[in-house]
């Protein structure tokens, strides 16, 4: 099948009328045939009446003389043969074609086909009473032609008919085809706008110029250039941020290696070595993040479907791991869990989601103070809540928490774990709520998962 619209556009319009040309012609034959049939039955007829005015008695017989008018009225041009036969109702012939075959009809004249002599015939019967001495005699008056000046009438009348609608069909085409190429001509204009486009220039399609049936296609491509543009964007910026990010830590380890090369003492060396171990710790940490970012960014969360995971389990683990952070900081853990608490997911990035939310509280909050977390089950939701006493985060912010690397204060981070946060939760078709704690102190963060079916 070709790829050309026009010519798809064309073919739709040329099957419909080939259709309509078809069946046209068809009823057009059909009516010619009809009227050549009945201007040939007319004739015959009249013929008929004619032989049949000619009967007359002579020495008390039937005497038939057929006049040359009866027989004129179905001359034709194209040798057409004529047959007629005279005779009486069950007896002999009187005039005319012995083996032309006859029908007695009633007191209507009958049409009827026949063969003489092995060619068709068309063919009328009447009945022309003969009075004589009181008595009735009934002759049957039979004329019949050959079937060459109807055909060639009927094709008189239907051929012109079907020479009109070809020539119809052809001038539409020609029509079709000119206002096609008009009507196209904004599409042609739309490519070559297309090609023009200065590159890292937002530039949008038009669709006031189009007509309306192209307008949907401008619009849904202008959306896919939107996000295009804003995750071109997103990702220049995470590379810019990401960048620079890096740069602080190892401008810093290369800094601490020269500071070492320089050392002579063996404990400063240490001191220096173990400064530059914490500084690769925080490379490491940071560039894992980055990691896991990227992949949470590039998910696709239509096809994100995973398996059943205990979320009890989850944070059971996670509090674990960090149990040792929350004791170095004097903060105290505590955790209710409601049963059940399954959801469809990620077992791996749900422990980066619950490790990323717990660890920031347990850093947030200061000595002394308390870290819950909380797994309920709420209607068609399985909420996990974590709330500290650390410092919160004020209204206004609340949004902008969640890009990458922006932070809220000026504790120790890379400020990526909400980022992570939030596209991990994405990813479960979850949603992440940020509110003040009790009394307006500290901060709650809730993630509701949609319930396991």
């Amino acid at each position: 099948m070709t790829n050309s619209l026009r010519l798809r556009l064309l073919l739709w319009l040329l099957l419909p009328m080939t259709v309509y040309v078809i069946a046209a012609g068809l009823i057009s034959r059909e009516n010619a045939e009809r009227t050549a049939r009945l201007l040939q039955d007319d004739a015959l007829l009249s013929s008929a009446r004619v032989m049949a005015g000619d009967l007359g008695w002579e020495n008390g017989a039937l005497h038939a003389e057929v006049s040359p008018s009866a027989i004129e009225i179905l001359s034709s041009p194209y040798g057409d043969m004529v047959y007629y036969s005279i005779r009486e109702v069950g007896g002999a012939t009187i005039a005319g074609t012995s083996d032309f075959p006859t029908r007695v009809p009633g007191e209507a004249p009958l049409w009827y086909d026949a063969t003489v002599s092995g060619h068709p015939v068309r063919a009328v019967s009447l009945i022309r009473p003969m009075y004589d001495a009181g008595t009735t005699r009934q002759v049957v008056v039979s004329v019949g032609r050959t079937l060459l000046q109807r055909d060639a009438t009927a094709a008189a009348l239907w051929q012109p008919q079907m020479l009109h609608f070809a020539g119809t069909v052809a001038i539409a085409v020609v029509l079709v085809c000119i206002g096609l190429t008009f009507e196209l001509r904004p599409l042609v204009r739309l490519a070559n706008d297309m090609l023009v486009r200065v590159p890292n220039v937002s530039l949008r399609v038009r669709a006031d110029p189009l007509r309306n049936e192209l307008r949907p296609i401008v619009t849904a491509f202008n959306q896919c250039l939107d996000i295009i543009e804003r995750k071109s964007s997103m990702q220049r910026r995470f590379i810019a941020d990401a960048a620079h990010q890096l740069r602080t830590p190892l401008t810093l380890l290369g800094t601490q290696l020269q500071v070492a090369r320089r050392q002579d003492d063996l404990e400063q060396v240490k001191d220096t070595l173990a400064a530059m171990h914490r500084s690769n710790g925080s490379l490491v940490t940071l560039t894992n993040q980055l990691l896991m970012l990227a992949q949470a960014e590039a998910a696709d969360y239509a096809d994100f479907k995973g398996a059943p995971v205990d979320l009890r389990a989850v944070a059971t683990a996670t509090l674990e791991q960090l149990a040792l952070l929350a004791q170095r900081r004097r903060v105290e853990l505590s955790a209710h869990f409601d049963a059940p608490a399954e959801v469809l997911g990620n077992e791996p990035l749900l422990n980066v989601l619950v490790f990323n939310l717990l660890d920031n509280a347990i850093r947030y909050t200061p000595a002394g103070g308390r870290v819950a977390l909380d797994i309920v089950l709420e209607e068609e939701r399985v909420v996990l809540t974590i709330a500290d006493e650390g410092p919160g985060i004020r209204a206004e912010l609340r949004e902008v928490v969640f890009e990458p690397f922006f932070r809220a204060s000026t504790e120790e981070g890379s400020g990526l774990g909400l980022s992570i946060v939030r596209e991990i939760a994405r990813a479960h078709r979850a949603h992440v709520l940020l509110a003040d704690g009790d009394n307006g102190r500290g901060l709650v963060v809730s993630v509701a998962f949609p319930v396991r079916r």
